[in-house]
């Protein structure tokens, strides 16, 4: 069975909203007021999407701060899942005696 690699959320901003729109990022990082630099850090997978990134994001494009945040987190346990599956795997579930 193959896992797939966790695809960051950057991948999916310029998939699904920059690209189809033909937004570059620059455009992108001056319509909402960041530096170009984190958009292309977000695009290329070395930076996290913030609060204050999701805020800006949600605004541009009409959607929820919410959405930019469950793409992030999503893909940040995916990666720690997988740096820790040893870990995790010894760890045993707590087993309740409340009746």
């Amino acid at each position: 069975m193959h896992s797939q690699k966790p695809v960051h959320p950057g991948k999916l901003l310029f998939d699904d909203f920059l690209e189809p729109l033909g937004i570059s990022a620059y455009k992108l990082s001056k319509d909402i007021g960041i530096p170009q630099t984190r958009i292309s850090e977000i695009l290329k997978g070395n930076r996290r999407i913030t609060a204050d990134t999701a805020l800006r994001l949600a605004k541009y494009f009409d959607n929820t701060p919410q959405y930019w945040l469950f793409l992030q987190d999503n893909y940040d346990l995916s990666v720690e899942a997988a740096s820790k599956k040893e870990v995790l795997r010894s760890i045993k579930k707590h087993v309740s005696t409340l009746a």
